[in-house]
């Protein structure tokens, strides 16, 4: 089984688990995950943007035959979600029934755990999408 990243390394790359850090180009295009350079025009001077979170499902599938270290979750939804500002993120989709997922739907990214390593007492968190709560 693959070993978790290392606490000290896990804690720098705190801001990028917990919200979705996207950047923008002085051409004013929005990338997720945010990257030195813009893969749409090359410009190289990006803004680091937090992003609303909220979006539609574009695509979903159900996975019943997980990667290794997530069969306790299967079967789960997995959806490209397109997020207001414009990326598209590839993420599990949570409290909801697989049978009320259809296209077009609205999500809101919320904070789930992701995985647990029992051997290192270590619980890894990171974004899911859910329908919006009222």
């Amino acid at each position: 089984m693959a070993r978790p990243m290392q606490v000290s390394r896990y804690w720098r790359h705190f801001r990028e688990k917990y919200m979705l850090i996207g950047g923008k180009c002085e051409n004013g295009h929005v990338h997720f995950p945010k990257r030195s350079v813009c893969p749409v025009c090359g410009s190289r001077k990006i803004e680091e943007i937090e992003l609303s979170g909220r979006g539609k499902v574009l695509s979903w599938t159900i996975v019943r035959n997980p990667p290794s270290g997530f069969e306790y979750y299967k079967p789960f939804p997995l959806a490209l979600v397109e997020l207001e500002e414009g990326p598209v993120v590839l993420a599990q989709l949570t409290d909801v029934d697989p049978e009320e997922i259809d296209f077009g739907m609205e999500v809101e990214v919320v904070t789930k755990k992701i995985r647990e390593f029992e051997e290192d007492g270590i619980i890894l968190y990171g974004y899911k999408f859910r329908p919006p709560v009222e």
